[in-house]
């Protein structure tokens, strides 16, 4: 691990386990997302997620309505992935005035976000190509000859990606007109508006 936050730190890229793929993570700066974009040959007006470790981690860069809190406390850590009120502008890659947050459940992610702060979450794998579910393959997949991408090992639990919802917090109400699903994966979109339902 030693090796990924030093490199992180320095403004690299790493890739990483979660509980369902591989991510590719990088602090949320101008710099790393530029080399971030590179390597997965990924459009820029393809905005990529972050992950935190908590919280309160996630406090410091979206509006976290008490709505969102109990959803996120309701399904399994990791499992969704909620697109947020952004609390400043950020980088048009991070989506601007609008972020997706996704509180990450695997160990060893958690320990490496909490030590570098929120990592970007997209999946590690060169974009259009089927992600790989192992962090070393991964990692070696996406090396160039000019950037060689460090790892941190782990075990994925592969499958269904985080489901990603769109929560329009400006509402103040988790309204299913306005809350919405922009991709099923984990949790199932009728699992997310049975939920909502049951809130009003």
């Amino acid at each position: 691990m030693e090796e990924a936050i030093s490199s992180l730190k320095e403004g690299m890229c790493a890739v990483y386990p979660t509980s369902t793929q591989p991510a590719l993570g990088c602090l949320p700066n101008s710099k790393s997302l530029d080399l971030l974009y590179s390597l997965k040959k990924r459009r820029r007006d393809q905005p990529v997620s972050l992950g935190v470790a908590n919280l309160e981690q996630a406090g410091q860069i979206a509006h976290i309505p008490e709505g969102v809190k109990d959803m996120i406390q309701y399904f399994p850590r990791g499992s969704i992935t909620i697109v947020l009120d952004s609390k400043e502008t950020l980088d048009n890659r991070l989506g601007g005035d609008r972020v997706a947050v996704r509180l990450v459940s695997h160990k060893v992610a958690v320990r490496l976000i909490e030590e570098v702060g929120p990592l970007t979450a997209t999946s590690a794998n060169i974009s259009g190509k089927s992600p790989l579910g192992n962090p070393s393959l991964a990692a070696k997949s996406l090396s160039t000859e000019d950037t060689k991408v460090p790892f941190v090992n782990g075990i994925c639990g592969r499958g269904a990606p985080s489901t990603l919802i769109s929560w329009h917090s400006s509402t103040g109400s988790p309204d299913a007109t306005v809350t919405k699903v922009l991709r099923e994966g984990l949790v199932d979109e009728m699992e997310v508006f049975d939920w909502l339902k049951n809130r009003i």
